[in-house]
């Protein structure tokens, strides 16, 4: 078996090291040594520090690859900014707290989107992206929750009863964004409610 890789260059990051292990590639990658303070909008070099992040990112060769990215802790060197230290970011790789590179995100939703979780869950472990059901679900809601704006063009609307009589719930879904939300009508209360 080939125990060689061709890295695709990922923006913002230089790769440093490619490693065949049991589990698939762990590609160790070092991110921007400089980088503009997030306040004041100084750039800076001055080193504070570093931590690692681990990235699940696309598979190759049918084996999963974790990036273990090195990330720069940076002072800044304007003396009138409030901030005293920051990351320099890696934004077009991955969000901020992510596990997973942008583009694996994209294709987990992708996935979970026309499959559903399990089936996605049972799918990306065969192609090398070994990722959970309610990971996959996980991402569909926060693409689901970033709300389109203006009046919904698209909705459904249903109501039913728990108690005839007593009890009614109707749910309202804007069928393009995905938000929704429900209106309870018993005897003492009359609400809608924000899904």
């Amino acid at each position: 078996m080939s125990k060689s890789l061709t890295v695709t260059a990922l923006t913002g990051i230089q790769i440093v090291d490619v490693v065949r292990v049991e589990e698939g590639w762990v590609v160790s990658a070092d991110g921007q040594r400089r980088a503009a303070c997030p306040s004041c909008g100084t750039a800076s070099a001055a080193r504070h520090g570093s931590y690692r992040r681990s990235l699940h990112d696309l598979p190759a060769q049918g084996s999963s690859v974790i990036i273990g990215l090195a990330i720069t802790r940076l002072k800044c060197v304007n003396q009138g900014c409030h901030r005293r230290t920051f990351s320099a970011t890696v934004a077009q790789v991955a969000g901020p707290g992510a596990r997973m590179t942008s583009r694996m995100i994209e294709i987990v939703r992708l996935l979970g989107h026309s499959t559903g979780g399990r089936t996605a869950e049972r799918l990306l472990a065969r192609l090398g992206m070994p990722v959970s059901d309610d990971t996959v679900l996980r991402h569909l809601k926060r693409l689901s929750s970033q709300r389109l704006a203006g009046a919904p063009r698209v909705v459904g609307i249903d109501d039913w009863a728990w108690r005839k009589g007593h009890t009614y719930g109707t749910i309202m879904v804007d069928l393009e964004s995905r938000q929704w939300w429900t209106y309870f009508r018993t005897d003492r209360l009359r609400a809608w409610r924000p899904g």
